[in-house]
């Protein structure tokens, strides 16, 4: 499935191109989860074990699923979660990343109970900022490499995706980029749904050039034109 997704850069706009629809994504989750390696993995095939605690980036690609062709943006948000009580004290920035974004990998990791803790909180908080909104949420266990530090059991992750009603899958960022890849894959697919992209192939953005002509079209006319019986047109006086 992975070897159908393609990534190259975005174009700068120009009158000779049209652009493909945005497709707007957050990826979620407490610190030290792996978010940011999760979205270098997918974009760049290589895994990058440490990163400084970030304020959140946006990333941009255009990708080409299934033959459709999309401009994929991907926000990666801070890791500054708290849950009291099973309640999340947002900061506002996070908020508005919630209500830019479309679809949302909601990442915690395996040998982390509390961030698999702040899964549930992350969730309700989105459908409460689109409540009317059908927006895909998947939610991933990362880490899945460090089997001897395990916190969370994969049994875990599936009974809470079964609850709220999402999508679970567990990975390993540094051992498996086609599962990294997929992830982000299915999601860019499920935004294409709410889109009306399901079913309809769109071409390039490359402004689609004009049908070739029909050569036996060609042909007949050029033989009508020179035969003797087509009248001539009579003159005008």
């Amino acid at each position: 499935m992975s070897g159908h997704f393609l990534l190259a850069p975005i174009p700068e706009s120009s009158s000779d191109y049209l652009l493909p629809r945005d497709i707007k994504l957050a990826v979620l989750g407490a610190g030290r989860v792996g978010k940011s390696a999760m979205i270098v993995r997918f974009l760049t095939k290589r895994f990058i074990g440490d990163y400084e605690p970030n304020t959140g980036k946006l990333y941009s690609r255009l990708v080409c699923v299934e033959g459709d062709q999309l401009s994929l943006q991907i926000q990666d948000t801070p890791g500054g979660i708290q849950v009291q009580d099973n309640l999340m004290q947002v900061v506002d920035s996070l908020s508005k990343c919630v209500q830019w974004a479309e679809g949302f990998l909601l990442v915690y990791s395996i040998t982390d109970y509390d961030s698999y803790q702040s899964i549930r909180p992350l969730y309700q908080h989105i459908r409460k900022v689109h409540p009317d909104s059908k927006a895909p949420i998947i939610i991933v266990g990362n880490k899945g490499d460090l089997l001897h530090a395990r916190q969370v059991q994969t049994d875990d992750g599936v009974q809470l995706a079964n609850e709220l009603g999402s999508l679970f899958l567990e990975i390993s960022t540094s051992e498996n980029y086609e599962d990294v890849c997929d992830v982000f894959q299915h999601l860019c697919k499920e935004v294409s749904k709410l889109h009306g992209l399901s079913g309809e192939r769109r071409r390039a953005s490359i402004i689609p050039r004009p049908r070739s002509p029909n050569m036996q079209d060609l042909k007949r006319r050029f033989k009508q034109a020179l035969s003797p019986k087509v009248k001539a047109p009579s003159s005008l006086g």
